[in-house]
């Protein structure tokens, strides 16, 4: 790792020696070939995040948000939009009515199979040749930075 500031920056500045680069180019990759291949299937990336998070479980609105890197009225409106799509349905939770909790239909898990089956395939396409040692070992890198940059 390199020390550096906006003082001490360095005249020939390359991005590519910066991690962050990276991290959000191969994160912008994997979104637009995702977006591509969920199309097909008639889901976008924001349906798919919501059906990845819920999956077989019940999850507040605001947990989902949270998961999905979504502000909380953007999901509470596309929560919405999928309730009126059949792909998930919404009650007040039990121990506090305050919150609704969010859980799919059965079209719903058949989107959520679909869209797993998508995700699963890129997947398989980027890491089939990458050894699971390295795969962890970046799993553990960006955790570490997520969690420092919390």
């Amino acid at each position: 790792m390199t020390e550096s500031s906006p003082a001490s920056r360095p005249a020939h500045f390359d991005p590519r020696g910066w991690p962050f680069f990276w991290m959000t180019q191969a994160v912008g990759r994997y979104l637009r070939k995702l977006e591509q291949h969920l199309k097909r299937e008639g889901l976008d990336v924001a349906r798919w995040r919501v059906l990845m998070s819920v999956g077989n479980r019940q999850l507040g609105v605001s947990e989902i948000a949270d998961l999905a890197i979504v502000k909380l009225p953007t999901m509470l409106k596309l929560i919405q939009r999928m309730e009126a799509d059949g792909l998930v349905q919404c009650a007040p939770r039990a121990s506090d009515a305050r919150y609704t909790d969010v859980s799919l239909t059965p079209a719903g898990q058949e989107a959520c199979d679909r869209a797993w089956t998508v995700a699963n395939a890129i997947y398989q396409t980027v890491f089939h040749d990458i050894p699971s040692e390295d795969e962890a070992h970046l799993n553990d890198v960006l955790k570490r930075v997520f969690e420092r940059l919390g």
